[in-house]
């Protein structure tokens, strides 16, 4: 059972995170195995850090991203680290993020109560990309609740 009203604070811990890239223009698939973290800053703000290796075709590099999800007057809000605007954190909802050319389209999905696991999958359309990004969080390690 999928369960849309879910915070980004419900998701505060270290998951397991598996990645797999379909690049359908290069016919590659790349996957990134690793970890995520969710960790509540402030009562108004949860760092999402991603660490792992992306492995393709005899390859191995080690990757990392950070974003944040920021909670604003009309709902939570994802950032790239530099503080650009990425798409409203918003489960179980289509959304979009227009990138010079190209176009994104993500969706997060969550299981359980409470919650289990989650994945965020981009597709990613433009003059040079068409890809889907399907990630898989499972396994939560540790959680760290929201203070009272």
């Amino acid at each position: 059972m999928r369960y849309a009203a879910i915070e980004p604070t419900g998701l505060l811990g270290t998951w397991e995170l598996s990645r797999v890239v379909d690049d359908r223009l290069t016919g590659q698939r790349r996957d990134v195995h690793g970890t995520a973290t969710l960790e509540l800053e402030t009562p108004d703000r949860v760092r999402w850090s991603e660490v792992g290796t992306m492995t393709w075709a005899g390859h191995a590099v080690p990757v990392t991203r950070t974003l944040y999800v920021d909670r604003l007057d009309d709902g939570w809000f994802v950032h790239f680290e530099d503080r650009r605007a990425f798409h409203p954190w918003s489960v179980g909802v289509r959304v979009d993020h227009p990138c010079g050319p190209d176009h994104y389209e993500g969706l997060i999905e969550a299981e359980g109560s409470p919650v289990v696991s989650w994945t965020v999958e981009w597709r990613a359309v433009g003059p040079e990309k068409d890809y889907v990004m399907t990630t898989l969080h499972s396994a939560r390690r540790t959680a760290r609740h929201a203070p009272d």
